[in-house]
């Protein structure tokens, strides 16, 4: 499954869906679905778990590694966590409603 012989859940990989302007645009034009995803989770991991939890056919994933911004908080700075996302192309007859 996941690198390091880890295994995960579907619960464990998909770990919050990512409603923003850009993501319900790529929901409503291109049937493509974002999500934060566990860091040590690949493609077939996210892949499985969407098909798992929502009960639809996933046709294409890509992933990004995402950098964590620097952030300051009064005297200190720091930066915000690294995480990744993943952009799920569903088959043209499935949909996901998150509302």
């Amino acid at each position: 499954m996941a690198a390091d012989n880890i295994v995960l859940n579907p619960y464990q990989v998909i770990l919050r869906p990512l409603v923003t302007e850009k993501g319900t645009e790529l929901s409503e034009r291109h049937n493509a679905y974002t999500f934060e995803v566990h860091q040590k989770a690949d493609k077939t991991d996210i892949k499985s778990a969407v098909e798992e939890i929502w009960n639809v056919r996933v046709r294409k994933v890509r992933t990004q590694n995402r950098k964590g911004k620097p952030r300051r908080h009064k005297m200190s700075s720091g930066y915000t966590k690294n995480w990744k996302k993943a952009i799920v192309e569903l088959h043209e007859e499935d949909r996901i409603a998150f509302f």
